[in-house]
């Protein structure tokens, strides 16, 4: 690793980092993004890869629905509406003259079922994958044999004497410790100092053990991995590396197919999609962005979206150094009201992959997420979480920055604009108490 005078000069040597450093909302446009049919033969995950563990997925439908009844009406599968959000848009158009084309919609992984979170897809694929490989290995599973029976007293017994931990802002640690619970594991979360409060309540309701840092979330992971290591029958969800958590994530562009279908949408040369997704660690951003374009090619425009306090991922990508750098050697605090985003340094395994793939990076200041959540909500009467308001940050200033414009320019996408649809994918929110969506909708930070 590079010391901290290198990272520092690293950093100063490129432009966009400069303006980062002072807190400034902004795009980056990525060099690298490489057309998809020359980027694909270099990825190291493939379609099969996100087929195998849609499959799986598919395989512990009884087991869900029987621990989760409310997932019986999509047959135990974790999946989200993908909604028109017009009164959206026209409100985006009207306050922040945003002059955008095409069509708005929401994708509600705010309200994914059991962890009310983009992390039911990750966090709870990788919980599921562990599950079948440990069942698989003590013979608890039958060929042919309905995952049901995991749901059975005995086989709970059996996952007791094992425990699961995580390092998490907050969302990641609610979706694997509300499943690992469920299971039967003993489960640990260890939680930084950004995570809310009424999350730790929630997971210890659950019997989960959650472990609070001062420190931000690199700290509560590396504590986190190191008392797993510790524990021959502990498995660490790593968030930052783990290639489990991606591919869930990434199934979630498969079944968004037959959503766009069902909204007569089509993607292809003349009906561009662009998709803009908040980003914290790049877990769970980069992985439905790869899956997207692993079906959607150079159709699909993927744009993460980051606090201007923690721009972990832009830091990474932007300077080339990945891991290598974090928010706090551009002088930033990492504090930010997004509490799913208040990560310092990103996932160098997301980073690399995503170096081919990425169109861009957007900042929003914390202001603008109270703002969007209040529009939002006026305008269609959906609630977010402040942090899955930074998706709005991408529609409401694509055809602003000078950056961008460029970038539609180059692409020829210009006078196809009309004709584009665009996906703000929420992140979180069903899960929020009443009292403290009252106390969010009343947020005013100037």
């Amino acid at each position: 690793m590079l010391n901290k005078e290198k990272i520092k000069e690293a950093a100063e040597a490129v432009p966009v980092l400069k303006r980062a450093a002072r807190e400034e909302e902004l795009v980056w446009i990525n060099p690298d993004l490489t057309e998809f049919a020359s980027a694909k033969p270099e990825l190291e995950l493939t379609m099969d890869d996100i087929e195998d563990a849609e499959r799986r997925l598919e395989r512990f439908a009884p087991f869900i629905m029987k621990c989760f009844p409310e997932t019986k009406p999509r047959n135990g599968l974790i999946e989200s509406v993908l909604s028109p959000i017009p009164g959206m848009q026209k409100a985006l158009n009207e306050a922040y003259n945003s002059h955008l084309q095409g069509r708005l919609f929401l994708k509600q992984d705010s309200h994914l079922a059991i962890a009310g979170s983009v992390k039911a897809r990750g966090g709870i694929y990788e919980v599921l994958k562990h599950t079948e490989d440990l069942a698989a290995e003590h013979g608890i599973l039958k060929e042919g044999e309905s995952y049901e029976v995991l749901a059975s007293e005995e086989n709970k017994a059996f996952f007791r004497g094992y425990t699961i931990q995580v390092g998490s802002t907050g969302n990641l640690g609610m979706s694997i410790g509300i499943m690992s619970a469920a299971i039967g594991y003993e489960v640990i979360v260890h939680m930084s100092a950004d995570a809310k409060q009424w999350k730790k309540d929630l997971l210890r309701s659950r019997g989960v053990t959650v472990m609070e840092y001062a420190s931000d979330y690199s700290e509560a992971v590396k504590n986190g991995r190191k008392l797993s290591d510790a524990n021959p029958k502990s498995y660490f969800v790593d968030d930052e590396n783990s290639r489990n958590l991606f591919l869930g994530y990434a199934v979630a562009a498969k079944r968004l197919v037959g959503q766009l279908a069902e909204q007569k949408v089509s993607v292809d040369k003349e009906h561009p999609l662009f998709v803009y997704i908040p980003c914290g660690v790049g877990g769970a951003p980069g992985g439905v962005s790869f899956g997207l374009k692993q079906i959607f090619g150079d159709y699909v425009h993927c744009f993460f979206v980051e606090p201007t306090q923690a721009p972990c991922m832009l830091a990474g990508m932007a300077s080339g150094l990945n891991s290598g750098i974090s928010v706090q050697d551009l002088g930033l605090t990492g504090l930010t009201h997004a509490d799913g985003l208040a990560v310092g340094r990103p996932s160098g395994f997301v980073g690399g992959v995503m170096k081919p793939l990425l169109s861009g990076i957007f900042t929003v200041k914390d202001s603008l997420l109270y703002d969007y959540m209040r529009l939002l909500l006026d305008s269609e009467d959906i609630f977010l979480e402040p942090s899955a308001c930074a998706a709005f940050q991408g529609p409401a200033r694509l055809l602003q920055y000078p950056e961008t414009k460029e970038y539609l320019t180059a692409h020829q996408l210009t006078e196809k604009m009309d004709q584009a649809s665009h996906i703000a994918w929420a992140t979180g929110g069903s899960l929020v108490p009443e009292e403290i969506r009252e106390e969010y909708k009343n947020t005013y930070l100037g």
